[in-house]
């Protein structure tokens, strides 16, 4: 039996309620990246953000995300590359900086065919990067991830 990657929820939009989300999924999906962004607007969220980039840069390679967009549909993808920050203007427009290379799938999924603790995990709501702890996720994210063919998307 091989051992199961870890499974996480991107959910890739910034903590300013101003910042519209769509644009940070399309930003990461056409640039095959996954992350969060730097907006803190109180006391003491600094050391936080800290420790957030500090658990997300060590995720392993090869770990699933999953995002969904604002159209309700998800988003699989997989953990590619060590983390960075992006300084380029556009990244800081869509307020998603802290980013590691990510191979997404090329085609979304509905609600019905994504697993039910992700669907859970995202009804909670919420914006941080989190491993979604369930017993069968790794097992049914790997795979979703192979019989859609493990392709990522392209624009």
């Amino acid at each position: 039996m091989s051992l199961m990657v870890a499974v996480y929820r991107a959910p890739m939009r910034s903590r300013n309620d101003a910042v519209d989300p769509q644009p940070a999924i399309d930003r990461a999906r056409r640039l095959g990246l996954c992350g969060f962004g730097q907006y803190v607007d109180r006391s003491g969220e600094q050391e936080r953000l800290v420790r957030r980039v500090g658990r997300f840069a060590e995720v392993d390679d090869g770990s699933f995300v999953w995002t969904r967009d604002t159209d309700g549909w998800f988003w699989l993808g997989r953990i590619a590359g060590p983390y960075f920050y992006d300084a380029d203007e556009q990244a800081a427009a869509v307020d998603l900086v802290h980013v590691r290379p990510c191979e997404w799938l090329s085609s979304p999924m509905p609600e019905q065919d994504v697993p039910s603790a992700v669907i859970a995990t995202f009804g909670r709501g919420g914006r941080n990067f989190q491993e979604i702890h369930h017993p069968s996720i790794g097992e049914r994210t790997q795979r979703i991830w192979d019989a859609r063919g493990n392709q990522s998307a392209g624009d």
